[in-house]
């Protein structure tokens, strides 16, 4: 059975792989990703019809033990079907969570972004549901490369299971991310990652996957910022996108002040949080090289593959150098 929303592919003409296409978190807090993703995100949510087979299958493909049992959910924004849809495992039995705190200094998985049209009104929907931010809403300048200037407003939100969950809008400019038309919600849009090996885990996006950097410089931490850093502190910040693509990008964060923690448990499901993206592409054998060229670890091999998001094709699984989980799926 496959979802009715029409999903775009999000492969880029001549592109070996896709955007973001859909995230995968694990939780035991089902209720909090209802409340949070579709009472105050306006996310539509079903449940996914699993049988045991299928899920013995899904077990094999995402190196899941086979003594955790869960439930399945699809999170997605009916009105934007392109942005990246959310899987989500309930999980029945407990795993340890990837993260222990909000500190931006955790390695890992960090954020999903949520773009919009008016930041206002998301901060004041914000408040009226007691959703916490890192820090009050922050103006910021942007400046294109023919020297114009705009602005951005932007705000870091606490979402279920210390995964933070950026609101942010781009004044007079295009957003990161298409938004509802109607009440200018949008996002997922985005997702980011704080890396250790830095070096590393760019190159599997651009040797492996072949996306791009737009951009990669170090910048300094403001002084009271959202990050909650301490003031100054020099981190990379590295934009990567697939070929032709305008949404659904990946950000790298690496923070060079020597404080980065490691909270030992590897940000890969089905540890609770945010544990694996998937990429669509024309050519899973070619992406499979790329990785063994590279020295990636292949957690599961190609193989075929039903998925209620995805639809009917062949999947595998890769870990990039920092532990993160990487789905590759080619639809038959």
């Amino acid at each position: 059975m496959k979802t009715r929303l029409k999903i775009p592919k999000g492969i880029g003409k001549g592109a070996l792989t896709s955007y973001i296409h859909t995230a995968t978190l694990c939780t035991t807090d089902l209720n909090g990703y209802k409340h949070f993703y579709g009472d105050v995100m306006k996310m539509g949510f079903d449940k996914v019809p699993l049988t045991e087979k299928k899920k013995t299958q899904q077990r094999t493909l995402w190196n899941i033990p086979e003594n955790i049992d869960y439930d399945m959910y699809h999170f997605y924004r009916p009105t934007v079907p392109s942005l990246i849809q959310l899987r989500v495992l309930h999980l029945k039995t407990p795993t340890p969570h990837i993260h222990k705190s909000y500190s931006s200094y955790e390695l890992g998985s960090f954020s999903l972004g949520f773009p919009t049209s008016n930041a206002k009104e998301m901060d004041k929907r914000m408040q009226e549901f007691d959703v916490n931010a890192m820090a009050p809403m922050q103006l910021g300048d942007i400046v294109r490369a023919n020297g114009d200037k705009g602005h951005y407003l932007e705000t870091i939100y606490k979402g279920p299971d210390f995964l933070h969950c950026v609101g942010i809008e781009r004044v007079n400019y295009p957003q990161l991310a298409p938004c509802d038309p109607v009440d200018g919600f949008g996002g997922p849009g985005y997702s980011a990652f704080v890396a250790k090996d830095s070096d590393a885990e760019v190159a599997f996006y651009t040797d492996v996957l072949e996306h791009y950097i737009l951009f990669d410089s170090v910048w300094e931490a403001a002084e009271d910022g959202a990050l909650g850093v301490n003031s100054g502190t020099p981190f990379r910040f590295c934009g990567i996108y697939a070929p032709e693509a305008k949404q659904n990008h990946y950000l790298l964060l690496d923070f060079k002040d020597g404080n980065m923690v490691d909270t030992g448990v590897q940000s890969c499901v089905p540890n609770q949080g945010l544990g694996m993206y998937t990429f669509q592409t024309q050519d899973i054998d070619k992406v499979v090289q790329n990785a063994k060229n590279k020295d990636i670890k292949i957690v599961s091999e190609i193989q075929v593959v039903s998925d209620y998001i995805l639809g009917g094709g062949k999947a595998c699984v890769l870990e990039t150098p920092n532990g993160f989980y990487i789905e590759i799926f080619q639809e038959d």
